[in-house]
């Protein structure tokens, strides 16, 4: 489904308001109320936050700070008027939640959340990957011109494909030490019978 510009989105996200930039709460430190601004963003959008989905915008620790902080900052660019006037077309509740949750975590181990911010890559990537996980394609691009750039450009992107890449390369010692004991347990038997 064809989604707002990708210029619109960068140029809000590079003008986001300092609140939406606080450091969020995390164990009475900090200002930002991260569960509150999800609930105003989907009710923004038409919705209302499970009462049970809550605590997941809520820190347990300082290394949930980034987490909130990137779930903060996709609050901000989902207020957006194009995705309010988006009517049927609007996030399900299970995408919004999965963005705002699943996908600000996956974010923020590829980078601190003002990095989305301050950096033209940054902004790119946030909003890409917003617009993709939602089933948008940014406007003017075809689906396979959307998923080229975003997986050129994301770090998340990178990372998945670095942890898939070691992992295949396990797998790959692990099969040749198997076939090198097997061989080596062939030849065993073979001395043996002679």
């Amino acid at each position: 489904m064809t989604g707002p510009e990708l210029e619109v989105l960068t140029r809000r996200l590079a003008a986001t308001p300092a609140e939406f930039l606080e450091p969020p709460r995390v164990q009475d430190r900090g200002s930002l109320h991260v569960a509150a601004l999800c609930n105003d963003v989907a009710l923004r959008l038409g919705a209302r936050l499970p009462p049970a989905s809550l605590p997941r915008f809520l820190a347990d620790g300082p290394q949930d700070a980034n987490r909130l902080a990137v779930a903060a900052i996709l609050c901000w660019l989902l207020a957006d008027d194009w995705f309010v006037a988006a009517g049927p077309a609007r996030p399900a509740m299970a995408q919004l939640l999965e963005l705002l949750d699943t996908t600000a975590g996956e974010l923020a181990r590829s980078a601190r959340a003002k990095q989305f911010v301050t950096e033209p890559e940054g902004r790119e990537e946030l909003a890409r990957v917003a617009l993709a996980r939602l089933g948008f394609v940014p406007a003017g691009e075809t689906p396979e011109q959307a998923a080229d750039r975003l997986t050129a450009i994301s770090g998340m992107e990178r990372r998945r494909l670095l942890e898939a890449s070691r992992a295949a390369e396990q797998r790959a010692r692990q099969i040749r030490e198997a076939l090198a004991r097997k061989a080596a347990e062939e030849a065993a038997d073979k001395w043996s019978r002679e």
